[in-house]
């Protein structure tokens, strides 16, 4: 059974666990629905459209489309959605720089954090990632509907969303968040990943206290959708591992 809010979000899923799981910068929740019905009699599901992306609002500016503005909307999400304190905060590509940052402001505002952590294809480090490389207006949309049919994206962002967005977080580094953030995290990415490379993956490793790393042999960027079951079994592990 599925149900949504004005918000545009989601939800799914009859299992003890909750997971809010966020999507990547052309993607929308479509994004995981494999692996949500894969998981859907184990896992209560949380799937956000955030802003720019399905029905959801849209931004003016670029300054609508930051890491904060959207972990701040993140942060709504889980305060209207999610029933239980033992959650935990997914995110494909972006969707990983957006966990990190909503992480951050839950700290920030003294407010329980999650659970756990399970990051799929992300980078710490968007600065060092190459997804788009025109400065020009009409290039940038160019280079964006090229990219959305490479990854076969269903049900994919609004391009000038997409536009504003890289606009807004092309130059984060968030690498020195990484050593605060205790909770244990699952990192699962593509060995031949050319949006963000394997190293990226190592990088969060490296940096989260309590984190682990699964590669998926001759794996791309897209593994929620061309790796489910391997992601599925990988994530059904990490949670048996959890406390109740």
């Amino acid at each position: 059974m599925r149900t949504q809010d004005k918000a545009d979000v989601a939800c799914m899923g009859t299992g003890p666990r909750t997971i809010v799981a966020l999507h990547g910068i052309q993607g929308t929740r479509t994004s995981w629905s494999g692996l949500a019905d894969a998981l859907s009699g184990e896992v209560r599901w949380v799937l956000p459209n955030l802003r720019g992306r399905g029905s959801a609002a849209r931004g003016a500016a670029i300054a609508d489309y930051s890491l904060d503005a959207f972990a701040a909307e993140t942060v709504g999400i889980i305060e209207r959605h999610v029933r239980t304190p033992d959650y935990v905060l997914a995110g494909w590509s972006m969707g990983v720089s957006v966990a990190l940052a909503t992480v951050a402001l839950l700290r920030e505002r003294g407010a329980p954090t999650p659970q756990a952590l399970a990051f799929m294809s992300g980078s710490p480090v968007l600065q060092q990632t190459s997804w788009f490389h025109a400065m020009d207006d009409a290039a940038l949309l160019g280079e964006i509907a090229g990219r959305q049919q490479r990854l076969g994206l269903r049900d994919a962002a609004d391009h000038d969303a997409v536009a504003f967005t890289w606009q807004a977080i092309r130059h984060s580094d968030q690498r020195a968040l990484l050593p605060l953030l205790p909770q244990p995290t699952l990192i699962v990415h593509g060995s031949n990943d050319e949006d963000v490379p394997v190293s990226h993956a190592r990088m969060l490793e490296q940096g989260l206290p309590h984190a682990r790393l699964h590669v998926i042999p001759d794996a791309g960027h897209s593994i929620l959708t061309q790796n489910t079951a391997r992601v599925a079994q990988q994530l059904r592990a990490f949670l048996s591992e959890l406390p109740a």
